[in-house]
């Protein structure tokens, strides 16, 4: 029986440039303040690629409590690790029943799954990634960072593979939470590599969507062949 607790997100969505039945699926995380319209713009680029993936943009659940527009998949104004910690938590089982659905829609398994978050998205695709029954193909997270790393240890199910990306002028994350995620997932056994982008914000280049496109050209570039 469905959960009447979980919100039904939605939002927009890319069909393979290739056209038929999609053979992996792209799931965008948008940052707080922002919206699934932010990250699909990214679904053309990597569908550079990919032509024959699907992509869909989520609207987090909850609308911003620092703006006047945009959402939240959790509010901000208390920053603590205790306060994130729990935030990502009350959020995951929205997020997961969300890409269980996806899944299901287009016929796909997680191991055809890749989840690219941004900031705030990012903190939800590392929640949820290493705790779903089965690994997902790959986890990208730029400027973002790991909720309690300590419960990771304790939660840790799948290990997909992990690539982080992070400005060294972030003002928002500092770029110290960079090495310090990737440390937490090392010892939690999550094959992870980290890249410093220099004289980057908080926000996405041109060298991080390389990072992007390689990454998934390395999991998914057997199968666009097929």
């Amino acid at each position: 029986m469905e959960d009447l607790n979980l919100f039904a997100l939605d939002g927009p969505r890319l069909a393979p440039a290739a056209g038929g039945k999609p053979k992996q699926l792209v799931v965008l995380l948008h940052g707080l303040g922002a919206d699934g319209n932010d990250l699909i713009s990214l679904a053309p680029i990597l569908a550079r690629i990919l032509p024959k993936a699907a992509f869909v943009s989520p609207h987090a659940p909850f609308p911003c409590d620092m703006a006047p527009v945009g959402r939240q998949w959790f509010s901000l104004q208390e920053r603590s690790p205790e306060s994130i910690s729990s935030g990502v938590r009350t959020a995951a089982p929205h997020l997961d029943a969300f890409i269980d659905k996806e899944l299901e829609r287009e016929g796909l398994k997680d191991t055809q799954l890749a989840i690219i978050g941004f900031s705030q998205g990012t903190m939800m695709a590392l929640e949820i990634a290493l705790r779903r029954p089965q690994p997902c193909a790959l986890v990208i997270g730029y400027s973002g960072l790991l909720a309690d790393p300590e419960r990771l240890i304790q939660e840790v199910v799948s290990r997909p593979r992990v690539v982080l990306i992070h400005g060294e002028d972030d003002d928002l994350i500092p770029v110290q939470m960079l090495p310090a995620a990737e440390q937490s997932l090392k010892a939690a056994k999550v094959p992870v590599s980290a890249h410093r982008r220099p004289g980057l914000g908080h926000g996405i280049d041109e060298g991080g969507l390389a990072l992007a496109l390689e990454a998934l050209q390395d999991v998914f570039g057997e199968a666009e062949t097929a």
